[in-house]
């Protein structure tokens, strides 16, 4: 049987925390930020969690299932 491999996408886009906790960026931050407020660009900077219900799609993406 071979290896299982991670995803490339998944790898890029998501870090485990130190608590298995699986860390994202939000998403509509890369362009178009004229017609955004600053208030919301500066909420799109921090980074989330994973909601529960993606979390066991991510880890099998991530091969930690």
């Amino acid at each position: 049987m071979p290896k299982m491999k991670t995803k490339s996408s998944a790898k890029k886009r998501f870090t485990v925390t130190g608590s298995g906790k699986i860390k994202r960026k939000h998403a509509f931050k890369s362009h178009i930020l004229t017609k955004k407020s600053t208030k919301r660009k500066r909420n799109l900077t921090h980074a989330g969690l994973v909601h529960e219900s993606d979390l066991s799609n991510v880890k099998l993406q991530l091969c930690m299932k």
